[in-house]
């Protein structure tokens, strides 16, 4: 079964591209799937140079100008990129046999938010309270994105492995702020929801009332922010339909044309650049990323709530990536199966694991996990990540990988 590890620039350039491949070679991994374009970070690297990691956001390698030179919204630069460290990998995992995948966080960068607050998200009061969260509707951001692409898929890589190219939710993500009302699930969807002129165009041209769905969004979370109880329960499309009415379900649902159509010009970019696109699905990571412990709705079910549709994206995507983010080998069978149900026989499905806490306590559980993502019908398996797990916890993905 195909695999991979992921790593961070920093994690090459602070223990020494030979010493972190000829580890990852001994792991029985085919690959490795580097950190390209990262968002901003502060990570517990327990055996890097520096055992707390504060990351930017950025690309590892200089913009391209023929791509960005016309183009609004241009990536920030981390430190280090003139050195080309993607192409040197590039050159190290060729010569030991390995795949080198571009992971490339798309529309999560609070740099350019913070810049250009118009591209991000506003909510149904018109507030931009989420400034690492750029809306999929905005032509710049579109333009940005098929850029990004491009331009990763330009170091040479064999994939673009496309983390946060959809919608985002309320409140994940983003550093811990205060706020202590008591808002409900369905209460965080509705706040979450974008109501930009670009979202309400793009909803009232698919017949949807755009204007009473953020009228009734407001109301009801307005209401909770007034002391109102808040509703409890997971978000289904038909307790959402109970709680704020049927516009408002259409209107959520109304987002998957705007993903569906930016993946297809990312990966139709990445395609024609020689690579190929890897869309990973967050939902799995937003049920479970905190504890392993995700609520029961299986993550192929809510990717709705992302604007994500994966039967539309199964026919237009090369491969699919989920992240099966729970503690149980059993929930994650039940994952990878409703995953696989979604995407074409044909279409490449990958799934990451994390081999190490919150959800992975030992060896022999990371077994049956791998186990399970085998025979629910997945084609390969990945591992997160090199750089934020000791040493003792990477040793087990060999004898999980042959179990």
């Amino acid at each position: 079964m195909d695999s991979s590890l992921y790593v961070y620039v920093e994690d090459v350039r602070g223990e020494g591209p030979e010493k972190v491949l000829d580890r990852i070679t001994g792991y029985g991994v085919t690959g490795v799937t580097v950190a390209a374009a990262c968002r901003r970070a502060r990570d517990i690297t327990p055996h890097g140079r520096t055992r707390v990691t504060v990351r930017r956001d950025g690309v590892h390698f200089p913009p391209p100008d023929d791509l960005f030179g016309g183009l609004r919204l241009v990536p920030p630069v981390q430190d280090g990129a003139e050195e080309e460290p993607l192409a040197a990998l590039r050159l190290a995992t060729a010569r030991r046999g390995l795949a080198l995948h571009g992971w490339t966080v798309f529309l999560r960068n609070g740099t350019l938010g913070l810049a250009d607050p118009d591209v991000t998200v506003r909510n149904c009061f018109g507030d931009r309270g989420s400034p690492a969260d750029l809306c999929p509707s905005h032509p710049d951001v579109r333009l940005y994105a098929v850029a990004l692409g491009r331009a990763v898929a330009r170091q040479g890589v064999d994939s673009v492995v496309a983390e946060a190219l959809h919608f985002g939710a309320f409140g994940h993500g983003h550093r811990h702020e205060p706020g202590f009302v008591p808002l409900g699930p369905m209460d965080v969807f509705l706040l979450g929801l974008c109501f930009c002129d670009f979202c309400m165009r793009r909803a009232v041209d698919l017949g949807v009332n755009a204007e009473a769905a953020r009228e009734e969004c407001s109301r009801i979370v307005g209401g909770v922010f007034d002391g109102d109880p808040p509703a409890q329960g997971e978000v289904t499309r038909a307790a959402l339909t109970a709680y704020a009415g049927p516009e408002v379900v259409a209107y959520a649902r109304a987002r998957s044309e705007v993903v569906t159509s930016l993946v297809s010009d990312v990966s139709a970019a990445v395609t024609e650049e020689g690579s190929r696109l890897v869309f990973l699905d967050g939902t799995g990571s937003a049920k479970g990323y905190a504890d392993g412990l995700p609520s029961p709705g299986l993550a192929a079910h809510d990717a709705w709530q992302f604007g994500v549709d994966l039967v539309a994206l199964g026919d237009l995507v090369p491969s699919l990536g989920a992240l099966a983010y729970a503690r149980d080998a059993a929930r994650i069978a039940e994952d990878v199966a409703a995953y696989r149900r979604s995407t074409a026989k044909d279409r490449e499905l990958r799934v990451v694991l994390r081999p190490g806490l919150p959800d992975t306590d030992t060896a022999d559980r990371l077994a049956a996990k791998v186990r399970a993502v085998r025979t629910s019908g997945a084609d390969a398996v990945d591992f997160y990540a090199y750089g934020l797990v000791p040493y003792p916890v990477l040793d087990r993905i060999p004898d999980a990988l042959s179990a």
